[in-house]
């Protein structure tokens, strides 16, 4: 299964804390429309989010690295 390239656009909050805005899914441009739930693990920030496509996405972001990976897709109502 090859899995397409994800690129996250982020905003810097009051604390300089990143948060996503918008997902580039490979060609595929998602606007944030709602961040839902977010969490820290000691190497990874976690931001379940709701995109304008009605579908929800969790994305882990490596502090380390500073590179994100989508880790779950889940596709709204239709």
């Amino acid at each position: 299964m090859t899995t397409a390239a994800l690129r996250v656009e982020c905003h810097a909050g009051y604390r300089g804390e990143e948060t996503p805005r918008v997902l580039v899914i490979g060609e595929r441009r998602v606007d944030v429309v709602e961040v839902i739930d977010r969490w820290l693990d000691p190497s990874y920030r976690y931001f379940k989010l709701k995109g304008s496509d009605g579908d929800r996405y969790i994305v882990r972001h490596d502090i380390d690295s500073n590179g994100w990976e989508l880790t779950l897709f889940e596709r709204g109502e239709r």
